[in-house]
């Protein structure tokens, strides 16, 4: 197939795109990469379209077979900032492009939604058919973009919906704002796991290279099996409270503590979910959180890291964005200036 990955230039994105070549796939990567100069240990790969998701039209998509959109605003802090922007960006785009790839005749369209769609839980185990409830702006775009995605499905246009957990693992573009990657690097650098919540709150665990097999195992099954199919993406084993991420990482990395930041709190944010539907598709998770603990703790100790690393304006999301912002390297549309002039 000819696949175009949205946010090809992200965490996920630079991990998916040479998966897919692999599998025997053409790859068109498109994205306006907000992070360039933020790889970490090595290079992203570097072919891509640089263009913002909301500028697509349907001429970009011609011969296209497939369309995987990663591109988005990432995480509950970013969608915070400008909760209408996450709104253009997260589900106006996404519709926008959807409807340009069905004008282009690209027949399936795999959305990266999100477990946090689920918001909180009893407890209980979550599968696709439970009810949502998001209480983020970045939930509700996912939420409210699956329902617009399926009111344009027909036998022409066919969505599916991953709703990945809490993403962890090293890439060239990684996130140092992903609860794992986050409490590795604390112990690395300091020597303390650091805790920013009383960490009893439950997390739907997935590693980086796992998630891009999901898309790929979408991809490779049936359409007319995934037709408007959303899919809990991760495995049972990884359903964990945070408090255990932290004893995991204090094992892992010698000589660590677990130490809690100054008024830490419950998380509202909490729930464990059922993976079995994507298992049933073909795909089995290949990375349990310790793999990736000790994936991230070697990496960190092979390129090095600092706390001003992975708090500072170059590799912490937030920072990154405000810091361009004030500089005049993207406006508060998180357009390029460069971008604007072209």
């Amino acid at each position: 197939m000819h696949i175009l990955v949205t946010g090809s230039r992200g965490y996920v994105g630079v991990v998916l795109v040479p998966l897919l070549e692999r599998a025997g796939h053409t790859v068109t990567g498109l994205d306006s990469d907000l992070y360039r100069g933020c790889d970490y240990g090595t290079d992203a790969p570097s072919v891509f379209v640089d263009k913002d998701v909301r500028h697509v039209t349907a001429a970009v998509l011609d011969g296209v077979d497939a369309v995987v959109h990663l591109a988005g605003l990432s995480n509950d802090p970013l969608g915070d900032i400008d909760p209408a922007l996450t709104d253009a960006i997260n589900r106006k785009a996404t519709v926008d492009l959807a409807r340009a790839a069905k004008q282009a005749g690209v027949p399936r369209f795999l959305f990266s939604s999100s477990c946090s769609n689920y918001g909180m839980s009893d407890g209980g185990w979550l599968t696709e058919t439970s009810p949502v409830n998001p209480i983020t702006p970045y939930a509700v775009s996912k939420v409210q973009s699956e329902a617009e995605l399926n009111a344009l499905a027909d036998e022409t246009f066919s969505p599916a919906y991953l709703r990945s957990g809490t993403a962890f693992g090293y890439s060239p573009r990684l996130r140092f704002d992903l609860v794992v990657n986050n409490l590795t690097a604390w112990a690395v650098a300091t020597g303390q796991v650091r805790l920013k919540s009383d960490g009893s709150a439950w997390r739907p665990l997935v590693h980086v290279e796992d998630m891009a097999r999901a898309f790929l195992t979408v991809l490779q099954a049936d359409p007319a099996r995934t037709h408007c199919e959303a899919y809990n993406v991760g495995s049972r084993d990884n359903n964990m409270q945070v408090r255990d991420i932290a004893r995991i990482v204090g094992e892992e990395v010698a000589g660590s503590e677990v130490t809690f930041a100054p008024g830490a709190e419950a998380d509202q944010r909490t729930y464990r979910v059922d993976t079995s539907k994507l298992e049933a598709l073909g795909f089995a998770a290949q990375h349990s959180v310790r793999d990736g603990v000790r994936e991230l703790r070697d990496a960190f100790r092979r390129y090095g890291v600092s706390v001003d690393d992975f708090e500072g304006s170059r590799y912490q999301r937030v920072r990154h964005i405000r810091h361009q912002i004030e500089t005049g390297a993207l406006g508060p549309d998180l357009i390029r200036a460069n971008s604007r002039a072209a």
